[in-house]
């Protein structure tokens, strides 16, 4: 017979999506150990376990997988055939909608007037403590894209305004933002996006203790240390509006020890998510404050499943023994903030779980 472990490595299915199917009533395991509750399938399973992984990947609804496989093996091949053929429409159609509101997306975007240029064409001169601006660079730098097909965000914002300097990046799944207080500046908003080479090059000057001149003339970013400089171009995109992707409330809040948070998340349980290639952590904060990570079949009220190492990198990017985590509904992301400056944090978009 096939372990769990074993049927998932041959078929394309994880352990997660066997268990749920079992679950379903799907494909069900030829024999499951009473006492340890681990599954076990016959060799002949293998073959209906990869053509259920084919479907998965097409898309098609489980009801109608269901029916595919029931069929699957009879002499009579219609139902299946059919099943195939109206999937194909579904997605063909799919498309096509998609294609006309996508469109209609591009006009919108083609005849709308781009309220940003005055935020990239401005000139700033100003000054900023070396270790704020290192710190703030520091913990902003991990969420960083490396997605070359969206260099927007293969960068990091600066936005200032006032006394203030917010920096962020963000990959989509992931948004650190940080702030450090600037002196000089009094104008309007200025926002510029450096990429992350000026930002590591930049990041390099920043080793002592005194004050750095950061400088923006149209679309060139200047940050000067002492007798050393690092200057480059900016980015000519548009960079998501940061301040509508902030969290307004939690529904829970509590103080972690990023030591142990950390060792839990090492050395606990993890589980696979729908089209996740990571490992996920399902995180619930109960009545007392204590964060539990959920095991694969444990319910628990407002749970949330995140990738486990951008959240380990969050962990880190915080800089401090201690921070807040926020968690709401499992589908909003989950918040990570410094005690002493909730200005500075990390948001994680959540993974749908595949159960």
């Amino acid at each position: 017979m096939r372990s769990i472990g074993e049927m998932a490595r041959d078929s394309g299915l994880g352990v997660s999506a066997l268990r749920f199917y079992d679950r379903a009533g799907v494909l069900v395991p030829a024999w499951v150990d009473p006492v340890s509750g681990y599954r076990w399938y016959e060799p002949e399973q293998l073959d209906e376990a990869r053509l259920l992984a084919r479907l998965r990947r097409a898309g098609m609804p489980l009801a109608d997988i269901r029916l595919v496989l029931a069929s699957w093996s009879g002499p009579d091949t219609d139902l299946v055939r059919e099943l195939l053929k109206a999937h194909l429409r579904r997605l063909q159609q799919g498309l096509s909608d998609a294609r006309i509101e996508f469109s209609a997306l591009r006009a919108l975007l083609d005849h709308r007037e781009n309220d940003m240029t005055s935020l990239r064409t401005a000139t700033v001169r100003l000054s900023v403590a070396a270790p704020e601006l290192a710190a703030a660079l520091d913990t902003v730098r991990f969420a960083a894209s490396t997605d070359p097909d969206l260099p927007m965000l293969g960068a990091v914002l600066f936005d200032i305004e006032g006394e203030s300097l917010h920096v962020v990046a963000t990959d989509r799944y992931r948004m650190a933002v940080a702030q450090a207080g600037v002196d000089g500046h009094d104008g309007n908003r200025v926002q510029v996006i450096v990429p992350t080479p000026l930002v590591d090059a930049m990041r390099a000057l920043l080793d002592g203790v005194g004050p750095v001149r950061l400088s923006v003339d149209g679309d060139r970013v200047t940050l000067e240390a002492g007798d050393r400089q690092a200057a480059g171009q900016c980015l000519n995109h548009d960079f998501p509006d940061y301040r509508r992707l902030l969290p307004q409330s939690a529904e829970r809040r509590t103080v972690v020890e990023v030591a142990d948070f950390r060792k839990a998340l090492e050395t606990g349980p993890v589980r696979s998510g729908e089209g996740a290639a990571h490992d996920l952590s399902v995180l619930s904060v109960e009545d007392g404050g204590t964060v539990a990570l959920c095991a694969d079949g444990q319910d628990a009220p407002n749970r949330v499943a995140v990738n486990r190492e951008f959240l380990l990198d969050a962990l880190d990017a915080g800089a401090r023994d201690r921070l807040i985590l926020e968690v709401s509904a499992p589908t909003a992301p989950i918040a990570l903030r410094r005690p002493d400056d909730e200005g500075t944090f990390s948001i994680l978009m959540p993974v749908r779980l595949e159960d």
